[in-house]
C-alpha cells in the first residue's frame, strides 16, 4: 500500500514484552511495528517514528531524533529483544513525557503544530496506576491508541485511550491477526489534511475543513475579503483595548502609556498620578505645590514669585501696605520693626507711638529747684510789667 503524504506525525510506539508474551508473540509484534513503517511517510520533514520497549522496566529503544529512512528503522526494530518480568505500563507511559516527547530527543516544537501520538500494545493489565498519567499525557497534547491483545483488560485500555474511546481502542484475538490493524491505523493516519499538505494558500493559519480548508489570522488580525490575506488590527479602536488613558497600537497588538505626570501601573493597564513635588521631578526654587499629576511653585514667607514662576525674590517689607507700623518701619532681612519720631515713644503694641513726657525723669529736688525759677522768673516779669506802666503814666 501506498504510504501516507499527506500528515506528519512525532509517532511513538510503546510495546509490551513482559513475561506472558511469548517469543513468538513478540516477533509477531515487531513484524507489525515493521509493517506500519512501511505505510508511513517517514523522514525528518514528515513523519518521525521512536520505539519503547517496557516490562518491570522501561527502555527507549530508538527515540524520534535517530532514523529518517524506513530502513534503518526497520532494521533497528528487528533487533529488539524482549525485557520479560511485569507490567509497568504507567512508567511507560511516563518515560514517554520524560524523555521521548522532547525537543532534545526529536520532537518538534509546538509550533510545528506535529500531532504527538502513542500507540500502545500489550496483552495484560498494567501492575501501576496508568488512570492519572494517561490523563496527564493527553493533556498535554498526546493522542493515545491503546491496543489490547488476547488477555488484555479492555477497562485499562479504555482508561488510557484518548476520546472518542470507539476510535482510541482496539482490540485482536492473537498476537497472529495484529497485522490487520495496520490497514486501520492506516486510513486513520491518512485522513485527506491539505493544511498538512502544505498545499494551501492561507497567509497566516490553515484550518482543515473535512477534505478543504480555510484560512483563519493570529491574534491582532483580520481575514482579509479575499478569505486567504490578513490585516493589522487597530487594537487603539474602542472597545478593543484595556488602556486607562493612552494606547499604542503596535502591530497587531497594543501598549498603553499615560499622559505627562501619571505613571503606569503594574497590571499595565491603568495609571496613577505622579508626585510632581518629589525630589528631582520639579524645578521650583522654593516651594512645590502638587496638582493631580502637575504641580506649580511657590516662595516662602517674605518672598514673591518671579515672572519666570519659578524662581523667587524677597519682599521689601516696608514698602508702603506691607507694613503696620504708624510712624517708621525699619527693615530686617525678611522682617521688619516699628520706631516712632524722636519725641514719641513706641507703646507696648510695638506699632503705635505716644508723646513723650520729660517732666517725669526729673528728680524732686530739681523739681523744687524749677518750681522757685519759675516763681522768681513770675516775680521778675510782673516787677518789670508795674515799672513799665509807671513810665508810661509818667
Amino acid at each position: 500500500e501506498a504510504a501516507c503524504k499527506n500528515r506528519p506525525l512525532d509517532l511513538v510506539f510503546i510495546i509490551d514484552s513482559s513475561r506472558s508474551v511469548r517469543p513468538e508473540e513478540f516477533e509477531e509484534v515487531k513484524v507489525f511495528l515493521s509493517k506500519m513503517i512501511d505505510t508511513l511517510d517517514v523522514g525528518e520533514r514528515t513523519t518521525r517514528v521512536a520505539v519503547m520497549n517496557y516490562a518491570s522496566t522501561v527502555k527507549v529503544e530508538f527515540p524520534l531524533r535517530t532514523y529518517f529512512d524506513k530502513a534503518s528503522m526497520k532494521e533497528a526494530v528487528s533487533h529488539i529483544e524482549p525485557l520479560s518480568a511485569g507490567t509497568m505500563t504507567g512508567l511507560a507511559i511516563q518515560t514517554a513525557m520524560d524523555e521521548v516527547f522532547t525537543e532534545e530527543m526529536g520532537t518538534r516544537p509546538a509550533t510545528f503544530n506535529i500531532p504527538k501520538v502513542v500507540i500502545i500494545v500489550t496483552d495484560g493489565r498494567p501492575q501501576d496506576q496508568v488512570q492519572d498519567v494517561a490523563a496527564s499525557a493527553r493533556t498535554s497534547g498526546i493522542k493515545i491508541y491503546a491496543v489490547g491483545v488476547g488477555r488484555a483488560d479492555m477497562q485499562s485500555l479504555r482508561v488510557m485511550a484518548s476520546e472518542p474511546l470507539d476510535e482510541h481502542v482496539f482490540y485482536v484475538e492473537t498476537y497472529g491477526v495484529i497485522e490487520k490493524l495496520t490497514s486501520k491505523f492506516r486510513e486513520t493516519f491518512c485522513a485527506v489534511n491539505v493544511c498538512a499538505l502544505g498545499t494551501h494558500d492561507c497567509e497566516q493559519i490553515c484550518v482543515s475543513n473535512g477534505g478543504s480548508y480555510l484560512c483563519d489570522c493570529y491574534a491582532g488580525y483580520t481575514l482579509s475579503p479575499d478569505k486567504r490575506t490578513c490585516s493589522a488590527v487597530d487594537m487603539c479602536e474602542p472597545g478593543r483595548h484595556e488602556c486607562d488613558q493612552i494606547c499604542v497600537s503596535n502591530n497587531g497588538s497594543y501598549v498603553c502609556e499615560c499622559y505627562e505626570g501619571y505613571i503606569l501601573n503594574p497590571d499595565k493597564k491603568t495609571c496613577s498620578a505622579m508626585d510632581m513635588c518629589a525630589r528631582g521631578r520639579h524645578d521650583c526654587a522654593q516651594v512645590c505645590v502638587s496638582n493631580d499629576g502637575s504641580y506649580s511653585c511657590d516662595c516662602f514667607e517674605g518672598y514673591t514669585l518671579n515672572p519666570d514662576k519659578k524662581t523667587c525674590s524677597a519682599v521689601d517689607m516696608c514698602a508702603p501696605g506691607r507694613h503696620d507700623c504708624e510712624q517708621v518701619c525699619v527693615r530686617d532681612d525678611l522682617f521688619y520693626t516699628c520706631d516712632c519720631y524722636q519725641g514719641y515713644t513706641l507703646n507696648p503694641d510695638k506699632k503705635t507711638c505716644s508723646r513723650a513726657i520729660t517732666s517725669s525723669l526729673l528728680t524732686n529736688e530739681e523739681s523744687c529747684k524749677c518750681e522757685a525759677i519759675a516763681a522768681l522768673q513770675d516775680s521778675v516779669t510782673s516787677r518789670l510789667e508795674a515799672l513799665s506802666m509807671k513810665y508810661i503814666l509818667f
